[in-house]
């Protein structure tokens, strides 16, 4: 294969151990070289025009990065961002994305993805950017997430927000303070203040 091949295996090393192809056609490699990696086994292809180098076998979260490159709008929500942040027993089914109102929600065959719309108001407040495998992907604060739960408690479960708010505060991972900050915005004040009252 020669030394393109291990140069495109040094690109790869350098992102983390996953690549896009328009990055891979950027940085002057051909599609020869690609296949080439492919055929051997060296690199895997784990999304549409997505790549991975497989003796990267750690590969930490792997929808999150597929489903932010997918979803360049889309943040990190709910379920997806509890397990991230290991403050729920829940295994995700599918990666929660929150989009804002009338934004078009992209179609991701791999992995399953489910839309939450959002007010503006809403999806903009507490954006953190997580680094993962060398891709930024874009996922809501704890505490943000953990308000969110509660907003949606009717599809994700009442008992799951409740039990991520607890384990959040034991651990000293979240304030009271940050918590209703972000109730306000998200309009459940009413909801959140007796329960973190009874908590504190």
């Amino acid at each position: 294969m020669g030394t393109r091949g291990d140069s495109l295996v040094e690109l790869f090393k350098r992102c983390g151990g996953v690549v896009q192809y328009p990055d891979i056609k950027k940085a002057g490699f051909h599609n020869d070289t690609l296949h080439a990696l492919i055929a051997s086994g060296r690199i895997q292809k784990i999304g549409r025009s997505v790549y991975r180098l497989t003796e990267m076998d750690d590969l930490v979260n792997p929808d999150l990065v597929l489903a932010a490159i997918g979803a360049p709008k889309g943040v990190v929500c709910l379920i997806s961002a509890l397990y991230f942040y290991e403050v729920t027993d829940e295994i995700p089914r599918h990666v929660d994305l929150a989009i804002p109102r009338g934004s078009h929600a992209n179609k991701i065959n791999h992995p399953p993805v489910k839309y939450y719309r959002f007010t503006q108001d809403a999806w903009q407040a507490g954006i953190e950017v997580q680094k993962i495998v060398g891709q930024e992907v874009r996922i809501y604060s704890l505490a943000k997430t953990i308000v969110d739960c509660f907003k949606f408690r009717n599809k994700i479960g009442f008992d799951v927000a409740l039990k991520a708010l607890k384990t959040a505060l034991s651990e000293k991972k979240v304030s009271p303070k940050e918590i209703m900050m972000y109730a306000k915005t998200c309009r459940v004040v009413k909801v959140i203040q007796p329960i973190l009252e009874s908590l504190i």
